[in-house]
């Protein structure tokens, strides 16, 4: 397809790849779409890069057009508050989880948002605060007070609604998983809340619960 794409034409080749069976499932997990993500990502491959086209994608409010928008889009051309009413507007979990993994932990204003949407009252905006937090405990925790998370953690995640308490829950597998010296009160946290402990895990995949999700992720790199 050609550089200036026009929406109506990309539309329909979404509205052509919808599958009735895939809504129904996807519709189990809070997603109202019906597309193959596989090709929808070749669909995306296809269209290339086309900034303007993911604006107006996302504009449609339709679910697949923004997972489409997601994946052709400059995620370091859209502005702080562009991002921050995106996320607000992100409907679905597939839409949220993409928007900040696929474009606010590449942008400039990953940082900013990261702290102000970790504060905000609003808990699904919050855990993408966490999102992002559990990004900079990975890969940058230079400057974060690690303690303090845990802290907050202990206090708050226990009662906190489904998609903060499992950002949380990331959160504190992560700072256990990559800091020795917290390990032991990341573990103990997880163990006294139990968060996820019962969750139905499918064979061959690991438990999200804290105190197996960090001790299985250890094992594996020692024995890297």
């Amino acid at each position: 397809m050609a550089e200036t794409t026009a929406l109506p034409e990309v539309m329909a080749e979404l509205a052509g790849l919808d599958d009735p069976r895939i809504r129904e499932v996807n519709e189990k997990h809070g997603d109202d779409h019906g597309v193959n993500l596989g090709k929808l990502r070749a669909l995306a491959k296809r269209l290339k890069t086309q900034q303007e086209l993911a604006r107006e994608l996302w504009a449609t409010g339709d679910s697949a057009a923004r997972l489409l928008a997601l994946l052709v889009c400059r995620p370091k051309a859209f502005g702080r508050d562009e991002l921050d009413v995106m996320l607000r507007e992100a409907r679905t979990p597939k839409v949220h989880d993409w928007l900040v993994n696929y474009v606010v932990k590449k942008s400039p204003h990953a940082e900013e948002l990261r702290v102000a949407w970790s504060a905000d009252p609003d808990p699904v905006v919050a855990s993408a605060g966490w999102a992002l937090t559990t990004e900079r405990v990975a890969k940058k925790p230079a400057g974060l007070d690690l303690d303090g998370l845990l802290d907050v953690i202990e206090a708050e995640m226990k009662d906190a609604p489904d998609r903060l308490q499992w950002a949380m829950n990331h959160c504190l597998a992560q700072i256990g998983i990559e800091h020795d010296g917290h390990r032991a009160r990341a573990l103990a946290v997880g163990e006294r809340l139990e968060v996820l402990k019962e969750y139905p895990t499918p064979p061959g995949c690991t438990s999200p619960y804290a105190p197996v999700w960090i001790n299985e992720m250890v094992s594996r790199r020692d024995g890297a």
